[in-house]
């Protein structure tokens, strides 16, 4: 009976929040109210409430919402990035934190592939040449530079990391990686990847340069000043990972003095960025508004995951993928 379902929190019932299959999945298992309709009455809705559940960073989970939910078991996250949620605290008030590993990887790495052959091949700028209304011939087409056979560095070697190169090795890529910690003999040899222990060595070899890691205290900031000015200067950087990964200001000094390349990135800070920031006025960034996972699939199996994570929590059961404080 729906009476019988537990109750779930959601940022909202939209395109923009949750689709129509979104919540079909979901209305299998919970009954669901919206963000705004729940702050219409947080005393009548807040005691019922035992999941809530986090797409696009919201609903922001914050201790001022926490505290109106005295039922809350369980806070289930779309994705693998948790750098929004304070997990400590979450779990110190008796709450469950979960994710959806694996389930975005292959989309993501998709997005990566994407944002590097876009960029590469300038085929951004080819399309706005082919639709202006004033080009009545073309005398000089846009000129990329080669994918195939270059070398691609992976800062971030992770279950994203490992199928970035699998697909650079389709392009017949040179794979270099950069990890906390050496992948297996197996994983380097399954995609070609060769590791390199110090990352200015990736930096300087590379002609593509992809970050694909955790947003951590340690990789805030990862790329800066010094890591850009070793960068080939007909090197491009691919950033599918967290805005804050980059310093920004850096990356604007670099583009525009010829540091490197281009940027590819489908991650900033903020998102969006401010419509006067000057990565947005760039002809040579090339920016997508976060949508890595963002496809029919992984949105299906990613919210299936996040149900799965909160029924069980909700139940008292064994968490498939709960998330531990770092």
């Amino acid at each position: 009976m729906e009476d019988d379902k537990p109750w779930a929190l959601l940022a909202e019932m939209s395109d923009r929040g949750n689709s129509e299959a979104d919540l079909d999945i979901m209305h299998q298992h919970f009954q669901t109210i919206c963000y705004k309709d729940f702050l219409q009455n947080q005393l009548l809705h807040g005691p019922e409430i035992e999941a809530v559940f986090v797409m696009n960073h919201r609903p922001v989970v914050e201790p001022s919402l926490l505290s109106s939910l005295p039922s809350l078991k369980v806070v289930a996250n779309a994705g693998v990035g948790i750098d929004h949620l304070d997990v400590a605290y979450i779990n110190s008030i008796g709450v469950k934190v979960t994710s959806t590993p694996g389930v975005v990887s292959d989309a993501t790495a998709d997005m990566a592939l994407g944002l590097l052959l876009a960029s590469a091949r300038t085929i951004v700028e080819g399309h706005q040449i082919a639709v202006d209304p004033e080009t009545t011939h073309i005398p000089r087409k846009p000129i990329g530079v080669e994918v195939s056979g270059s070398t691609m560095g992976i800062i971030g070697m992770g279950h994203i990391g490992h199928k970035i190169a699998q697909r650079g090795k389709g392009f017949d890529m040179k794979i270099l990686y950069h990890n906390r910690s050496r992948r297996s003999v197996e994983d380097e040899q399954a995609v070609g990847a060769t590791y390199c222990k110090n990352m200015d060595d990736l930096l300087t070899e590379s002609d593509f340069v992809v970050l694909a890691v955790n947003l951590t205290p340690e990789s805030r900031g990862l790329i800066s000043h010094r890591e850009l000015s070793l960068m080939k200067p007909t090197a491009t950087l691919v950033n599918i990972s967290r805005g804050l990964v980059v310093d920004q200001d850096a990356l604007v000094k670099a583009l525009q003095t010829g540091t490197i390349r281009a940027a590819a990135l489908d991650v900033t800070h903020p998102e969006p960025l401010p419509r006067d920031h000057p990565l947005l006025s760039l002809p040579n960034a090339l920016i997508t508004p976060h949508i890595g996972f963002n496809t029919y699939t992984t949105r299906r199996k990613m919210v299936q995951m996040m149900v799965e994570n909160a029924l069980a929590a909700v139940k008292g059961q064994t968490i498939p993928n709960e998330v531990k404080p770092p």
